[in-house]
């Protein structure tokens, strides 16, 4: 396969990185890589990971780094190609039709068309990011849909016809594994499987989120939620969490409360799940041990 000149001119995995962190993006050297190479070989990025590990936030990230518009596509069960792809507006179609009397009507102009994310995708002149997110809520006859798409960046249109894009699009689909995706899918984009971040990494992320966080709690906070991470919870805290746990316990400590206690106050930011909530609560002291006070 042909190498081309790389989507918004990115020289290497190393750059991709540093552009990442600019965009408050703290990226692994795995993601850089994958993500360089998916738009250097002008193939979709497929990233996979348990819930809260920042795959969404890295597809927002590139298409800031790259200056592009980004379209969403957000996934779930039922989603059909009407959604996705394109649909004629029939009240107005209707409408014109009354207004022309006698006169022809081309029912079919691009002023009855209504795009989704994906024809959308293509008619950008200068360009976009779709992001797919959460491919693994659909069913494998999307999955089927979208392989013309991934592979030709195309769309047919049967009362007009195929639909290419002039600028190639960047295409990013996330997935939380809640099933196997069609091997004819995977095949398509260059894979990545993102993780919790190690600690340092969460760390990094926390002081690059959250301004008013000291790294003492940084640290704190990820070590806690690192704990938390182990015991069987129903919804364990993703990254967004430990960083607002951070921002919610610094809020609360300048307003008079140990460190402890704003921690244990905030911690309805970091478990959203009653279950979690109660299961956690005899246990937060050795959660939140080494805190000061």
């Amino acid at each position: 396969m042909a190498v081309r000149p790389v989507i918004g001119g990115i020289g290497g995995p190393d750059a991709l990185r540093d552009a990442l962190q600019g965009a408050q993006y703290i990226a692994d050297d795995g993601l850089a890589i994958a993500g360089y190479l998916a738009l250097a070989l002008r193939k979709p990025l497929l990233l996979e990971g348990v819930p809260g590990v920042g795959k969404t936030e890295a597809g927002k990230a590139i298409g800031a780094v790259l200056g592009r518009r980004v379209i969403r596509l957000q996934c779930y069960e039922g989603i059909d190609s009407t959604a996705a792809l394109y649909e004629w507006n029939y009240s107005r179609q209707i409408l014109a039709i009354r207004q022309a009397g006698d006169a022809y009507v081309n029912l079919y102009a691009d002023e009855f068309l209504l795009a989704r994310p994906l024809l959308e995708s293509l008619r950008d002149p200068n360009g976009t990011l779709l992001l797919i997110d959460e491919i693994d809520r659909s069913d494998q006859e999307f999955e089927a849909f979208l392989l013309e798409y991934l592979s030709d960046f195309a769309i047919s249109i049967p009362e007009t016809g195929t639909i290419r894009a002039s600028e190639h699009p960047a295409v990013i689909l996330t997935s939380n594994r809640t099933r196997d995706l069609h091997e004819a899918l995977r095949r398509r984009c260059v894979y990545h499987w993102i993780d919790y971040p190690a600690p340092e990494l969460e760390e990094q992320i926390v002081m690059a989120r959250a301004s008013s966080v000291v790294h003492a709690t940084a640290n704190a906070v990820v070590a806690a939620v690192g704990r938390m991470r182990t015991e069987p919870l129903v919804k364990p805290p993703g990254v967004a969490e430990t960083v607002e746990w951070a921002e919610a316990a610094t809020l609360l400590h300048s307003q008079g409360r140990n460190w402890p206690e704003a921690f244990r106050r905030a911690v309805g930011v970091a478990l959203k799940d009653h279950d979690d909530l109660e299961y956690m609560r005899p246990r937060m002291d050795s959660v939140i041990a080494g805190v000061a006070a």
